[in-house]
């Protein structure tokens, strides 16, 4: 079933380079990622969460072919015909998609095969953006497709992290280097900020995903924010404190899924809660760097046993937008200890940060039109806003207004959390 493309605003089409010179260099970043996977690993699903690399591979250059090239590219014929469902990932208006429980059963097509894929899609692309050069309404379907890439680069490691960490041979996926872990991370302070109205949303320079917008104003009031996240060395405290023995302190449902799973300590901590695992293998665990790994059940029971909350996200971005943007992607792949200061630290670039704002709409949002608004909008229900973005997330991704959202036990992805009291 075809979908209907149609053209989106102009804010999309915002780039300082040339279109096809930031597509190429967006897509050979994504294949650097792979550097050093072996086909083995690339096909293998760790849990339903999670996608084989191979199938990352795979659903980027599906969405260039059907939201560009099928429908603008005169003549073009679609690589395979069974690909639209293999590598469909959730647009029901397209048609019907394999289940993304057993992507991991695909152990055809081959990784050759999907690299021959993004080859053909990348051939075909290029040729239409120098045929089509300066067509506002392409470029702005590009730049979607460029950063809808740039979030599954994000996803492919947080991937390859959760299956390399089920291995009993724990390997790396790429060896990095690491300072001597610091003994502790600066003295916990928290900034004071006025209540009042507050700006938040895009600004409208430069892309930003449709759920960033619009721009309007919200009523915060007054409060206290951490400067910095929450440390290893003193999540560990409220762990040695019994914290996940203690009831009281858990959400209902975050209760039971403690209970249910078992959990007590961050994912990817060792036993003794002296190592974790990272994506240059197993480290020292940093008592200095973020927590991160931990579910927004985890992060809410964290609060409240230091007696705060975590903020909401109007409260974050005020904080996060008189702040530059020091996004650190791939920087070692590791935290780095927070910096003392009369500011707030860490706010870009080491990890996402929970909030306690249910992902919804904002007043007078508006989805893009046709099969591209299943993007974003049909999400807005069940989960929480992160703000921040991780050592992971690519560096242009990196701002106050975006919104990043799961549900409230998931933990493989890079979050942690930011104390927040009343005034």
């Amino acid at each position: 079933m075809q979908s209907r493309v149609h053209p989106l605003p102009r804010r999309y089409a915002v780039d300082p380079r040339p279109l096809a010179e930031r597509y190429a260099a967006v897509r050979a970043l994504t294949l650097d990622l792979c550097r050093g996977l072996a086909p083995e690993d690339m096909a293998i699903q760790s849990m339903p969460d999670t996608s084989p690399v191979k199938w990352h591979l795979a659903h980027t250059s599906w969405f260039f072919e059907h939201f560009l090239l099928e429908p603008h590219a005169p003549g073009y014929r679609s690589f395979h015909p069974d690909y639209g469902y293999l590598f469909n990932s959730y647009y029901y208006s397209v048609g019907a998609m394999h289940p993304r429980p057993a992507r991991g059963l695909l152990s055809r097509p081959l990784v050759a095969d999907v690299i021959r894929y993004r080859e053909h899609v990348d051939n075909r692309l290029q040729e239409l953006m120098a045929r089509r050069g300066g067509d506002e309404d392409l470029t702005a379907l590009v730049t979607l497709g460029l950063n809808h890439e740039q979030q599954h680069q994000e996803l492919l490691l947080m991937d390859v992290k959760h299956l390399f960490s089920l291995n009993p041979l724990k390997p790396a996926w790429r060896e990095q280097s690491k300072a001597t872990p610091s003994s502790a991370a600066p003295p916990l302070k928290y900034l004071t900020r006025g209540g009042g109205p507050v700006s938040i949303g895009h600004a409208g320079a430069g892309f930003a995903f449709d759920n960033e917008t619009p721009r309007h104003q919200a009523l915060v009031p007054a409060h206290a924010m951490a400067a910095r996240p929450v440390s290893n060395g003193e999540y560990r405290e409220f762990i040695r404190a019994g914290g996940y023995r203690t009831p009281e302190l858990w959400l209902s449902d975050g209760w039971a899924t403690v209970q249910k799973e078992g959990w007590d300590r961050p994912l990817y901590w060792s036993e003794d809660m002296t190592a974790e695992f990272t994506l240059g293998g197993m480290q020292e665990l940093d008592a200095a760097a973020p927590v991160v790994h931990v579910s927004y059940y985890e992060a809410d029971a964290y609060a409240r046993w230091a007696g705060a909350r975590l903020p909401t996200e109007a409260e974050w971005e005020s904080l996060a937008a008189e702040q530059p943007v020091a996004g650190n992607f791939l920087d070692s792949g590791l935290f780095q200890p927070a910096a003392s200061g009369e500011g707030p630290t860490q706010l870009y670039g080491d990890v996402w940060e929970w909030t306690a704002s249910p992902y919804t709409a904002y007043p007078g949002f508006k989805p893009l039109s046709g099969s591209l608004g299943e993007y974003n909008g049909k999400f807005m229900a069940n989960q929480l806003v992160l703000r921040g973005g991780c050592c992971v997330t690519p560096a242009d991704h990196v701002r106050a207004s975006y919104r990043n959202f799961f549900y409230p036990q998931q933990r493989w992805q890079f979050a942690g959390l930011r104390l927040a009291k009343d005034a």
